[in-house]
């Protein structure tokens, strides 16, 4: 089935789930049209696995377009009632109604005391005595970002440990994986404003415009090496593993990002498994890091990865929706940027069942004269923002069901409250 006609029909029948979540992953979901599957490696897109068989419980009702696989999960995690379910949160699943408390836990509040010297100890990971290299390596870690990144994985920590009785408290190992998610971030963004010639990052002049582009490479390079060296220190080879993978999705949802899909079919697929790769799998697997440095049930593993995972996907969703939706004054960069780099995001592919003159425009990558401002016209007339939005919504409602199997605490339900703020931001 082609994407163009999946988008329309499947958005509104998402919208008749808005109030009942389904135990799919949307992700999954949408992968699963007219009987066909499409498999996805455990270190891409997904760590359940699916297959067809008798019983349709609940799952939501097919149509002329759409006709989804009966979908069963492998893991024991999700096959039985969980020990770690805790009923105050499974009985709904939609942002705003998930969880029982008056007023949930804000996310920032909870990990300051615990980010409070992060960037200073970025710094001194960075130490080098030529002045330049340290100049280039400290620019973004100025402590002006808001270090959701970091934040996530501290607050992730802090839950399990106390899931797993023992203090909220990090442990060293813990904290180090939060500063390492941080400098693996940042190299990636100089990387990416050398891929994509950029001039402008965290609403100031990048890297690469100041100093040129071999100069951000070295330093973009260095941050990785300085973030390998703190990994390494903390001496757990199944955490190096996990986190090495981060570096290697990030080079090929970069290739991915470099090429397109001439078969609209997947498209979709496509797009979802670059944002994973390239945004998600970095919270994914710095979530299900420090999960094991405090417990060894890989169930507990797959709850923090599976947070991390759909928290990411929907960040980066909401990310595409606002290259439309917000102007460069609150993004700190151009506005229908990924249009003018060629790319395709969500609100395009969906913009593509009601204009399917698009479709000529992303095979030549919004490359010919007014393909741009044509291209950005097509979306606002379209219900594409709408529908990614929606999607993005989904997938919070999958990370807070992921995360509300674990023991009741400040910080998880700081994390639930994240979820809600992913939403609801406009930079």
């Amino acid at each position: 089935m082609l994407l163009g006609n999946m988008a329309g029909p499947w958005s509104r029948q998402c919208r008749r789930w808005s109030t009942n979540c389904t135990t799919a992953s949307l992700l999954e979901t949408l992968w699963y049209f007219n009987g066909r599957s499409v498999s996805s490696s455990a270190s891409s897109l997904g760590r359940a696995s699916w297959s067809s068989g008798p019983g349709n419980e609940g799952q939501p009702p097919s149509t002329t377009q759409i006709h989804f696989k009966t979908l069963t999960y492998n893991s024991s995690l999700v096959r039985q009632k969980s020990r770690f379910l805790y009923p105050t949160t499974q009985q709904h699943c939609c942002c705003r109604t998930t969880h029982s408390d008056a007023k949930l836990k804000d996310p920032f509040t909870l990990a300051q005391r615990d980010l409070t010297s992060l960037y200073d100890d970025i710094k001194k990971e960075l130490f080098v005595s030529k002045d330049e290299l340290k100049f280039l390596c400290d620019y973004y870690f100025d402590g002006k970002g808001k270090a959701i990144r970091p934040m996530i994985v501290v607050l992730m920590a802090r839950a399990l440990n106390i899931h797993s009785n023992r203090s909220g408290d990090l442990l060293p190992g813990q904290r180090a994986i939060a500063m390492i998610t941080e400098m693996i971030h940042t190299a990636s963004l100089v990387h990416d404003d050398v891929i994509d010639g950029s001039d402008r990052r965290r609403g100031k002049r990048t890297i690469n415009e100041v100093w040129g582009e071999k100069k951000a490479i070295l330093a973009g390079d260095f941050i990785l090496s300085a973030a390998s060296m703190a990994l390494a220190r903390i001496g757990n080879i199944t955490v190096v593993k996990v986190l090495s993978q981060v570096i290697e999705d990030l080079v090929r949802g970069e290739f991915m990002q470099l090429g397109s899909k001439e078969n609209e079919n997947e498209r979709f697929k496509h797009y979802l498994e670059k944002t994973f790769k390239k945004t998600a799998s970095l919270i994914a697997n710095s979530c299900k890091a420090v999960s094991i440095l405090v417990n060894s049930d890989p169930d507990i593993h797959e709850i923090a990865y599976e947070y991390g995972k759909n928290v990411g996907i929907a960040f980066q969703l909401v990310d595409d929706v606002l290259d439309f939706t917000s102007g460069a004054n609150n993004l700190g960069k151009p506005s229908a940027a990924d249009l003018k780099l060629g790319l395709a995001t969500g609100p395009v592919l969906f913009a593509c069942q009601q204009f399917p003159e698009l479709h000529a425009m992303i095979m030549r990558r919004f490359s010919s004269n007014g393909d741009v401002d044509r291209a950005w016209q097509y979306v606002i007339q379209s219900d594409g923002v709408e529908q990614t939005s929606f999607l993005a919504k989904r997938y919070c409602q999958e990370a807070i069901r992921q995360i509300s199997m674990l023991r009741p605490s400040p910080e998880r339900d700081a994390l639930i409250r994240l979820t809600e703020m992913v939403l609801t931001r406009d930079k």
